[in-house]
């Protein structure tokens, strides 16, 4: 495999870790909760960088951690509002990023989560009331 193979290997398992990581850490105010999991996140992208190749790799990795756990952080904050559990929803986003760094060794998926989790991030985000009216709508009054 060539270099673009690792780069988007990077990218993705760059972008899982920062998925975990904005899973992983406590909620606050948004604003602190998102730096912290940004700045873990960078870090854990050099890493996995530095651990698959060159410098592409580590710009990959830290890029890919960066939209993972901004990604993560917003939708898991909305979640907790909506009436998530903290431990369930950790564990669902968690289990997630394992599939996410399964599809990264995926040739070209790699590449390809990290501009599809950031976007279904914002349009879950967007979301209207946070309650679901269910069958309430039918209701005759």
């Amino acid at each position: 495999m060539g270099s673009w193979y690792w780069i988007g290997v990077a990218a993705g398992l760059g972008l899982a870790a920062g998925v975990a990581i904005g899973a992983l850490v406590p909620q606050g105010r948004l604003v602190v909760t998102v730096g912290l999991a940004a700045l873990l996140a960078v870090a854990a992208g050099v890493g996995i960088g530095l651990l698959v190749g060159d410098w592409a790799e580590v710009a990959a990795g830290a890029i890919g951690g960066l939209l993972g756990a901004v990604s993560s952080a917003l939708v898991v904050a909305g979640a907790l509002r909506g009436g998530g559990t903290r431990l369930g929803l950790a564990v669902l986003v968690v289990v997630g990023a394992l599939g996410l760094a399964a599809l990264a060794f995926v040739p070209a998926l790699g590449y390809v989560v990290v501009i599809l989790v950031p976007l279904l991030a914002v349009r879950s985000s967007r979301g209207g009331s946070g309650r679901y009216a269910g069958l309430r709508i039918l209701a005759k009054d």
